[in-house]
């Protein structure tokens, strides 16, 4: 790899429009695409192949793998063309064939990525999604167009999930889980389609939520579970425990923004 551009090291055979902004220290790889209207921020490394299109916005420090698709159009029978966005954080790794989607005008026109995610193989993010931080995407984990998936989230392999769904933060899906309704904070779900199984325990342990705190986050599972209660009933039991647990304040809040219901 030799060759500069504003201090960068790029490939002779990439292709970069006149128009792409690239910052210090941004590597770009054989045969890598670069179209108009594209900023990449400091440190980031595009690997061999990849296609990157624009609108595009992408931080600091960010490795793009091999064959990766990012900013692409929108794969939505409804998109005419329009100049819509995708904007991507710091410190994520986008891996071989990761797709990532620009948005649509029906919804805000962006597809939105936090920092320190992690996108395996063959992932797909469509447009209009928002993506928090810390979440990890395994291989050929799908989302549909919009969809939210919040901070420290895990999607394991093949876990499918459809449009407009929310995936709430330290929850966990397991491998192929297919979710069709939002999956609250904190829940471990699995199967076809999803159903609720406990809580992300070993996760939250390795955030560092004491001992207590996940004491009272599993015994609000049992509430909004176990206990034969109404889902209004459960959230109003939540909200008394988030008085002195104020962890539990961000399951009750979601409960009440969903509008696809939860896994239950």
């Amino acid at each position: 790899m030799h060759g500069t551009r504003f201090h960068c090291l790029i490939h002779p055979t990439a292709v970069i429009d006149s128009s792409a902004r690239l910052e210090a220290g941004v590597e770009v790889g054989p045969f890598v695409v670069i179209g108009p209207d594209v900023e990449i921020g400091a440190g980031t490394r595009v690997g061999p192949h990849a296609v990157i299109r624009g609108p595009t916005r992408i931080g600091r420090d960010n490795r793009i793998f091999q064959f990766a698709s990012v900013g692409e159009d929108p794969q939505d029978k409804k998109y005419g063309g329009e100049s819509t966005h995708l904007e991507i954080g710091d410190r994520n790794q986008i891996r071989e064939f990761a797709t990532l989607h620009r948005g649509t005008v029906q919804d805000q026109g962006v597809t939105r990525i936090g920092s320190d995610n992690l996108f395996m193989a063959y992932t797909h993010v469509a447009h209009d999604c928002r993506i928090g931080d810390q979440v990890i995407m395994a291989n050929a984990a799908s989302l549909g167009g919009h969809v939210q998936v919040h901070d420290w989230a895990i999607l394991g392999g093949f876990t499918i999930v459809h449009q407009f769904c929310r995936i709430g933060a330290h929850s966990f899906c397991a491998m192929g889980s297919v979710l069709s309704k939002d999956v609250p904070p904190y829940v471990t779900v699995s199967g076809q389609p999803a159903e609720p199984h406990g809580i992300n325990a070993e996760g939250l342990r390795r955030r560092g939520f004491p001992d207590e705190t996940i004491q009272v986050i599993k015994r609000a599972y049992r509430t909004l579970y176990l206990a034969n209660l109404k889902l209004a009933e459960a959230v109003s039991e939540l909200r008394a425990m988030a008085e002195s647990v104020p962890e539990i304040t961000r399951l009750a809040d979601f409960i009440d923004d969903s509008t696809r219901s939860i896994v239950r």
